[in-house]
């Protein structure tokens, strides 16, 4: 065993512990512990009890099991508290939030994709941490029962009462809708939606929106919930910042995304501003999340400027 054949799993290691963790900087960094300890156990390795795969997703899972404890979940900003009423509230950043990350698509393979999406996670980090583990390992990545009670040093039954909670907690959540990926419906509300957040075209922005839509900002704390709220802040946005944005589209939690450049305020061109994820359902945006943090922007390799 070589650290090539370690370093071919980096990639969906990287989303498991993005499951496990809610954040992308966390799971590269116990990836990398993930591998340095399989190499310096290889000589322990015992391919009669399991793949390498199958070992390498118990030293990541323990791992992140291990970086959990005494850890506060990270939420969405709609996890926590109420709705805003007031589109003009001062944008005060909660920095003591440890706030969930979006995942950049291209950190990844098509096939590890999949159970990325940022609502499902958010969700995801409502459950303990070792009930988070046998989710993931059993429903994404389809272990058994007796594989996972090896990983976690616990029994079949553990395992599937463990299951069984952690399936009701997410029912409670309403997130199994959310685990659809996105198809040619989606794709053409983003083509829509980019062309209005483009021409600064509030009323076709709030037509696109379902009657419950939720904007949130995370690291603000500050949400919003219906067409009304949303449109009256994004009148704001362009009021502060100008008009004549520019977007890219971008893969983030294999969901419709996209990157926002303002219009520079010292000259010609625009800076980047923010990736923004879209939830969408039945023809209409459910949910936007705008991320502006340059250290969670950073993953995902855009120019500063355009």
């Amino acid at each position: 065993m070589g650290p090539v054949e370690l370093d071919a799993h980096r990639a969906e290691l990287t989303a498991h512990c993005y499951r496990m963790t809610g954040s992308f900087h966390d799971a590269e960094d116990l990836v990398q512990e993930t591998l340095l300890r399989a190499w310096n156990a290889r000589d322990r390795y015992d391919p009669a009890r399991a793949s390498v795969r199958t070992w390498l997703y118990r030293i990541a899972t323990n791992a992140c099991l291990t970086a959990l404890e005494g850890r506060a979940r990270r939420p969405l900003p709609a996890g926590l508290g109420t709705p805003g009423q007031d589109p003009g509230a001062p944008l005060a950043p909660a920095v003591d939030v440890p706030w969930l990350e979006p995942f950049p698509d291209a950190r990844l393979d098509a096939a590890a994709r999949t159970d990325l999406r940022l609502a499902w996670i958010a969700a995801v980090q409502l459950l303990p941490a070792r009930q988070r583990a046998v989710l993931v390992l059993r429903e994404v990545l389809a272990f058994s029962a007796a594989e996972v009670a090896e990983q976690l040093d616990t029994t079949v039954a553990a395992v599937n009462s463990a299951l069984q909670r952690a399936r009701s907690t997410l029912a409670a959540a309403e997130a199994e809708q959310l685990r659809e990926p996105d198809g040619p419906e989606q794709k053409a509300v983003l083509e829509r939606y980019l062309a209005a957040f483009e021409a600064a075209d509030v009323p076709a922005l709030v037509g696109l929106l379902a009657h419950d839509a939720v904007l949130e900002m995370p690291p603000l704390a500050l949400w919003y919930r219906g067409p009304q709220h949303y449109g009256q802040f994004m009148d704001r946005v362009y009021a502060m910042r100008g008009t004549g944005w520019l977007t890219r589209p971008v893969g983030a939690n294999g969901q419709s995304a996209f990157a926002a450049y303002a219009p520079a305020p010292d000259g010609p061109g625009h800076l980047l501003h923010s990736v923004q994820l879209l939830d969408v359902a039945a023809g209409s945006v459910t949910r936007t999340t705008v991320y502006t943090d340059p250290a969670v922007l950073r993953p995902f390799g855009l120019p500063e400027r355009l």
